[in-house]
C-alpha cells in the first residue's frame, strides 16, 4: 500500500501529515528514502526520523468540548495546542479544526483513514453551530446568511439557519471553509461575539461540560460509520 496509508493505519498521523514526513525525507522503507507515492507492505521496516514505526494499534476515536483558547494543531511547542490539552496516552490528531476563539466540538482520532471520511467535501456532512453576533438579528440577514455569501472568492453552499433570540441563531453548515461563520457574518456588517460547535454529523456534545472529552460509544460509532459508509474499528 502507499506510504501516506500505511502510517496512517498506524495511528501514527494522518495521511496528509505523512505525506508532509515523506516530503521532508524522514521516512524509510528497508533503510531506503521514501518518495511520496514510495509503496509499504506488512513486515517491512519503515522508520520515521530514525525511530521505527510501532504496529498498528486499535483505532482511538475521543469527542472534546473545546475551550476557547485551545489550538487545534498536532505542534506541541505552540501553547495551548489540543494535544496537550486533551494528554491521551496514545498518538491522535484532531478531526479538522475548530477556531482557538471558538469553542465546542471536535474530534480526535489514531484513524487516518476516517479524516479524509469527515472532511471531504462532496460528503456534505451536517455540523452545527449556535453563535451570537454585536447586533440585532433581521429577516435579511437571515435570508442572506442562507442563501449564500462571497466567501474567500466563493460563495458559500445554501444553509439553515434559525433565530433564537434577538442577537442568537443556529447555523447548520455542509461545509468548512476557514473562519467561514465569522467571514459570514462580517460580510453584513455583524460581528461574532461568541460562537460554539454543538454538533458533528450525530455526534453532540451534550451535557458534557467544556474543557472535558470522553470516548464515542459503540452506538455512536455504529451510526457514524454508517453514515460515513466505513468500519469505525
Amino acid at each position: 500500500m502507499r506510504i501516506n496509508k500505511f502510517i496512517s493505519e498506524t495511528g501514527f498521523c494522518s495521511r496528509r501529515e505523512a505525506d508532509k514526513l515523506v516530503d521532508a525525507g524522514k521516512v524509510t522503507i528497508n533503510g531506503e528514502l521514501a518518495i511520496l507515492g514510495s509503496q509499504a507492505e506488512l513486515g517491512d521496516d519503515v522508520r520515521i526520523s530514525g525511530q521505527p514505526l510501532d504496529a498498528k494499534k486499535g483505532h482511538i476515536y475521543i469527542a472534546l468540548n473545546k475551550p476557547i483558547g485551545i489550538t487545534c494543531t498536532t505542534e506541541r511547542h505552540i501553547p495551548g495546542n489540543i494535544i496537550d490539552f486533551v494528554n491521551h496516552p496514545e498518538r491522535i490528531f484532531p478531526i479538522g479544526r475548530l477556531d482557538k476563539d471558538s469553542e465546542g466540538l471536535i474530534l480526535l482520532t489514531n484513524d487516518g483513514d476516517i479524516v479524509n471520511q469527515i472532511l471531504r467535501s462532496e460528503g456534505k456532512h451536517e455540523k452545527e453551530y449556535i453563535v451570537t453576533v454585536d447586533s440585532v438579528i433581521t429577516p435579511s440577514f437571515l435570508r442572506g446568511m442562507s442563501t449564500g455569501v462571497k466567501v474567500l472568492g466563493e460563495l458559500t453552499l445554501p444553509c439553515e439557519v434559525t433565530q433564537l433570540s434577538e442577537f442568537v441563531f443556529r447555523i447548520i453548515l455542509t461545509e468548512g471553509k476557514n473562519r467561514q461563520i465569522r467571514r459570514m457574518c462580517s460580510a453584513f456588517g455583524y460581528e461574532v461575539r461568541a460562537l460554539e460547535r454543538v454538533r458533528i454529523m450525530n455526534i453532540r456534545t451534550g451535557d458534557h461540560p467544556v474543557g472535558t472529552w470522553w470516548e464515542l460509544t459503540p452506538e455512536d460509532k455504529q451510526e457514524l460509520g454508517s453514515l460515513l459508509q466505513y468500519d469505525l474499528q
